[in-house]
Parts: C-alpha cells; structure tokens; sequence
C-alpha cells in the first residue's frame, strides 16, 4: 500500500534570506514539518548562500534550487507554501488557493512585507511568522485560512465612471 505524503514548497523568490534557509533545515522546524505529514520539500533558495541538491534531514526529503522560470508548478503541487513575503510570491500562492504561512524577512530596513503579511492576515488569508518562531507551525490551523477575494474590476470602472461623469449642471 502507498501512502501518500504532503508536499511543501518554500520560495525566497529572486532575493537572499540565508536566515529562512537556515531555520528550515533546523531539526525543530524539520520535525514539525513532519509531525503535520510532509515529508516533501522543494525549496526554491534564489541567491541564498546554501548548496542547491537533495537532502534527507528528520525524515524529510528536501529539494534545493536556485531558480526556474516559473514557481507555478510547484505551487501548485504543494499542499503548503512557506514564502518570504513578497507581495509577488504571496499573490501568486494566495492565486493558487494553497495554505500560505509567510516568513517575514526582520533585516529589511523598510519592512513593507510586514505591512503586506498583517494585511493580508487580518484578511483570513495567511499566516505569517519569523525565522524565530517557525517552529511553532505545527499550532497553526490552516483550514482557518479563506481564499484571496477575487478581483472585481467592474467595481473599479464603476468607480471611475463614477468620478469622472461630467454631471449634468443644465437648469
């Protein structure tokens, strides 16, 4: 009989976050992964300074890479995703409709991905954390998460429409 295991993927996008790198592939973090059913990771690194190559660390078997020209299939293929929080890489994950725990990068100076990860969680529709608190994941409930609202651009033109009708000023 085959049992079939949950995937993870994890993207830093086109940035270095040596620090996400590095607390993914720590026992603790590792085992919680486990402990929730993946025993799967492709890890999309960009130009972090790890060795791209497979792995097996606490039961898990890990997938390193620098990058491809698209992270769709293996969005799609995964059952979670663990992004920096890039507004790029949480769109297209929140796109894919997949359980979505962002990792904030705390040596940014102008931290604009925390703004986007408070958002977007008050939102329903992340969770986020930082490289400390990753381990914690394993509390997390993620069927509490909602799908990202579609776009509504009809809202948009009415809105438009709305400002810029020259009213009828006739008496």
């Amino acid at each position: 009989m085959h049992t079939q295991y949950k995937k993870c993927f994890i993207t830093v996008g086109t940035t270095r976050f040596d620090l996400l790198c590095q607390s993914i592939q720590q026992p603790a973090v590792l085992r919680a992964l486990n402990k929730l059913g993946y025993r799967e990771i492709t890890f999309q690194i960009g130009n972090s300074d790890c060795e791209p190559g497979h792995y097996e660390k606490e039961g898990v078997k890990i997938e390193m890479y620098r990058f491809k020209d698209s992270l769709k299939e293996d969005m799609r293929s995964a059952d979670l995703v663990i992004s920096h929080a890039g507004a790029g890489s949480c769109l297209e994950a929140l796109g894919e409709n997949k359980p979505l725990l962002v990792v904030i990068n705390e040596d940014l100076m102008d931290n604009h991905q925390m703004e986007l990860a408070e958002q977007l969680h008050m939102s329903g529709n992340l969770y986020y954390c930082t490289c400390d608190t990753l381990n914690t994941l394993e509390t997390v409930d993620f069927s509490w998460l909602s799908p990202l609202a579609k776009p509504t651009p009809n809202n948009f033109v009415k809105y438009l429409d709305s400002v810029f009708t020259v009213k009828n000023l006739s008496k």
